[in-house]
């Protein structure tokens, strides 16, 4: 039986130091959570998960510890936009739910088929909008077992941070790190050098994300003009967004650090790299110059939709969604003008993790 474990009340915001040993590929840092106290050998030999439904993607990691970290033993993810029409309804679709619960279905039989003892599932921003995501949360449960939490934008945050804060760069200047999601974009202003691990000093949650930020802003995508306009409004409505941080951030110094963990990083971070297919190892970890990224950022946004369908680690699933989240990194940049930007492929799920691993008294 799979033990679903939920966040303790201390863990719930990003306030604070954030404690854990550097990560390498597929570890993490994450919160506090319940969990089962065994004898140390046993533990050692536990199999834990961690599952992120997001707006747009469902994703699954199953992991046992290592002397390091851990190693990734089974993983999952598949795009279900959930948050397809959230916008203009309020509600998750009934096709929506459908797609989040095949993709549920597959992750809770990798849980039992993989032995799996505890277990933590987080729901975003869709959930969080949406009038029947509790209903939702609910369905879930009866038809796949999962107990999904719906984790505040605070938390998100955090764990994105516990995450991947390990890919900074070296330094002692202050870091922003960004998630940009499918519901919500999230900027945390973080202090951190190769002595210790990072503290978190400011951050957003944007209510904006590629999902979100695509449906809010429709346009005719064979019009050149009507395609920039419609950038140009994307650019505007992420910048008023973000304002209240911009506000509070430090000024610019010569040797201020950018890490982004989201899909839209990975796939420019490809793009940039002349990948024909993705490839993890090649990502995780990347520095690229952000004149590369916003480059990269005005090409795509000035593309037909049809010339993105066409381009290697974009297809079908994400041509329409990439120019949101262009606009909404250029935004970051424009606020965070780094001259480099660390690229992430782990986050919230690696947070997870680590946080359960940690709380059952697993030393790595």
């Amino acid at each position: 039986m799979v033990q679903h474990s939920r966040p303790s009340p201390q863990s719930s915001g990003p306030a604070g130091g954030i404690s854990g040993k550097g990560v390498r590929s597929g570890q993490g840092n994450g919160s506090k959570a319940a969990a089962l106290t065994l004898p140390h050998p046993l533990r050692g030999r536990r199999s834990y998960a961690a599952i992120d439904l997001g707006t747009n993607n469902c994703r699954l990691l199953i992991a046992k510890p290592s002397a390091d970290g851990f190693v990734v033993i089974d993983a999952f993810s598949r795009i279900v936009r959930l948050g397809e029409g959230l916008a203009a309804s309020g509600r998750i679709s009934d096709a929506a739910i459908e797609r989040a619960i095949s993709a549920l279905s597959v992750c809770a039989d990798k849980l039992r088929r993989r032995h799996v003892t505890l277990a933590r599932s987080v729901a975003t921003e869709a959930c969080r909008r949406a009038s029947n995501g509790a209903e939702f949360i609910q369905r879930v449960y009866r038809e796949t077992g999962i107990a999904l939490d719906i984790i505040s934008a605070q938390e998100e945050a955090r764990l994105a941070v516990l995450g991947c804060h390990a890919l900074l760069e070296p330094g002692d200047g202050p870091a922003l790190i960004f998630d940009i999601g499918g519901g919500s974009t999230e900027l945390v202003l973080v202090n951190a050098n190769s002595a210790g691990a990072p503290h978190i000093v400011d951050w957003v949650s944007a209510p904006w994300g590629v999902v979100s930020l695509t449906e809010s802003e429709p346009f005719d995508h064979a019009d050149p003009l009507d395609r920039l306009a419609a950038y140009a409004r994307m650019r505007a409505r992420v910048a008023d967004a973000f304002a209240p941080l911009a506000r509070r951030l430090p000024s610019p110094q010569a040797d201020i650090r950018l890490l982004g963990t989201s899909g839209t990083v990975t796939t420019l971070a490809s793009l940039h790299l002349d990948l024909p297919r993705y490839d993890r190892q090649a990502i995780d970890g990347l520095i690229v110059p952000s004149t590369s990224m916003r480059a990269i950022s005005a090409r795509l946004s000035s593309m037909p939709l049809a010339e993105r369908q066409k381009l290697p680690c974009i297809g079908t699933e994400r041509a329409d969604l990439v120019v949101a989240g262009c606009a909404i990194l250029e935004s970051i940049l424009d606020i965070w003008p780094a001259q480099r930007l660390g690229v992430a492929d782990r986050g919230i799920r690696e947070g997870i993790l680590r946080g359960l691993m940690d709380r059952d008294g697993v030393k790595m």
